[in-house]
């Protein structure tokens, strides 16, 4: 019990922290600026100088993805519930986007390096959607990527020693020059999402 209530005090402490910046940056913008359904998160610099190696074993950075909108999550392929549920409304965005979907690359970090190597991301990512790519590393890389997108996450003790993950759920959306602009809940809907990708892609 007090592992779990631990993990739920740091996560909460994560979400107020990010809520706080988000506020504060947005109270600085210009009122006529674009209107995302999102939380505008333009300037902060979230998610930036990272390298990991996708599901195909090939090395990547962000620099990698130039020129499209980076819609970008944390989950991990033994997640029972939020991860899938995740990849199925995402693949939902890229059809309601049609043509447009060639201009956003859909990125799921694992926060399981340990379970998810670049063979079991690939048979489940690819279940979603062909083009979505999934991307892992060393704990230490996954560690400083998180850090990097302020992002949660945590081992979660389950019974005879297994775990889970306890991670945030939220999406990043990056503007096709990889500026970080956009942070939605996953529990906007596929309709915000697509919405505040038409306006980066403008």
């Amino acid at each position: 019990m007090c592992s779990v209530l631990a993990y739920s005090a740091r996560r909460l402490w994560f979400a107020l922290g990010l809520m706080c910046l988000v506020g504060v940056l947005s109270g600085c913008g210009d009122s006529s600026a674009v209107k995302f359904k999102g939380s505008d998160i333009s300037g902060t610099k979230i998610g930036s100088n990272w390298a990991l190696t996708g599901m195909d074993g090939k090395s990547y950075t962000s620099s990698n993805f130039a020129g499209k909108v980076q819609l970008v999550f944390f989950g991990f392929t033994q997640c029972p519930d939020i991860c899938p549920t995740a990849l199925a409304e995402l693949s939902e965005v890229l059809r309601s986007l049609g043509d447009q979907a060639s201009r956003v690359q859909v990125l799921m970090i694992s926060v399981d390096p340990e379970r998810d190597t670049p063979e079991v991301l690939r048979a489940y990512v690819s279940g979603f959607n062909p083009n979505f790519l999934g991307l892992t590393g060393t704990p230490a890389q996954i560690k400083q990527v998180a850090a990097s997108f302020k992002a949660y996450y945590a081992k979660a003790p389950a019974a005879k020693g297994g775990y889970s993950m306890d991670h945030s759920s939220s999406f990043y959306l990056l503007d096709p020059k990889g500026e970080a602009r956009v942070l939605v809940s996953n529990t906007a809907g596929s309709t915000a999402l697509v919405h505040d990708i038409r306006l980066l892609l403008k």
